[in-house]
């Protein structure tokens, strides 16, 4: 038999009276995916991991975590599983370690066992004697998924972890979620931060307006915008012009920088020959696929 997958929801769907949040998601995370969730704000992504954990009660559909319904079984459906949903919350006049203490004593289970690989895990070693109160904006979230890190899960929700970051809190908390994945952690990554994703994501579901507009893997979407050129001549009107006389090439468009056109790689060649010959020189050429972040406005904008 194979093994149920980490995450699958079916038909989620969420109303507060007449606004629809969350209508028919699907979703399907296997284990090892690292799961980009990502939409515009009020997309549903935050209602859509509330349902998931059990914190809110669907309105239609299901959400399974290991083949386990949390509206069915419970505490125990959230075994393996750990994170945050928004942002953690822990008592600012308490050291990190006391907080950690704290959740240790309620998770049980051997969680007072690992707050020093969990401190030393997120680097915070050093601070965990102090209060948090007295913590960064980042430290608090790093000390957020040491919290998580107790329940030694299997599963890792982080919604929005990199949300008011400066530039290094960001680097670091990427650097971070991908030494996780590394040592075979399934992670669901919440969030609007298209570059985030691009960097550490290899399958993506893209909300807009409450639905699933796209569900599968980052690298095949990305490489739907293959054939898209960049070019660069020294004549680039005329460049067009012979461009425009083949039937292979299509969707020409001259700019400030040079042309941009579609085509494969034959008919890319053969122009090149034909450019050359009518003493065109080619400054520069390259294959332009779309980035993540423009197929997302394509999608949530459309």
């Amino acid at each position: 038999m194979t093994a149920a997958p980490v995450i699958e929801a079916r038909g989620l769907l969420k109303r507060y009276g007449r606004i629809t949040a969350v209508d028919h998601v699907d979703l399907s995370v296997s284990s090892g995916d690292v799961y980009g969730y990502l939409g515009p704000n009020g997309a549903g992504k935050t209602t859509s991991l509330r349902m998931l954990l059990g914190l809110i009660r669907p309105d239609g559909g299901s959400a399974k975590l290991f083949g386990r319904d949390p509206l069915v079984e419970g505490a125990r459906a959230l075994d393996g599983v750990a994170g945050f949903v928004e942002a953690p919350r822990f008592y600012p006049y308490l050291t990190g370690r006391r907080n950690l203490e704290m959740v240790a004593s309620l998770d049980g289970d051997g969680a007072a066992g690992r707050i020093d690989e969990a401190l030393d895990t997120v680097e915070l070693t050093d601070r965990a004697r102090d209060k948090v109160g007295g913590y960064s904006h980042g430290m608090r979230q790093r000390l957020g998924i040491a919290g998580a890190l107790l329940r030694d899960p299997r599963l890792l929700l982080l919604d929005e972890p990199t949300t008011g970051l400066d530039p290094g809190g960001m680097r670091d908390m990427r650097a971070l979620i991908r030494r996780l994945a590394d040592q075979g952690m399934t992670v669901l990554l919440s969030s609007h931060l298209m570059s985030e994703v691009e960097e550490l994501c290899d399958r993506v579901a893209i909300l807009g307006s409450g639905r699933v507009l796209y569900e599968g893997s980052l690298p095949e979407l990305i490489a739907t915008t293959a054939g898209h050129y960049e070019l660069r001549t020294t004549d680039d009107v005329y460049a067009a012009e012979l461009a425009s006389r083949r039937p292979d090439v299509t969707d020409i468009e001259t700019t400030d920088a040079g042309l941009t056109l579609s085509a494969g790689e034959d008919a890319v060649a053969a122009l090149s020959i034909t450019l050359g010959r009518a003493g065109v020189g080619i400054r520069s050429l390259h294959a332009r696929t779309a980035t993540l972040e423009e197929l997302f406005f394509r999608m949530t904008e459309s």
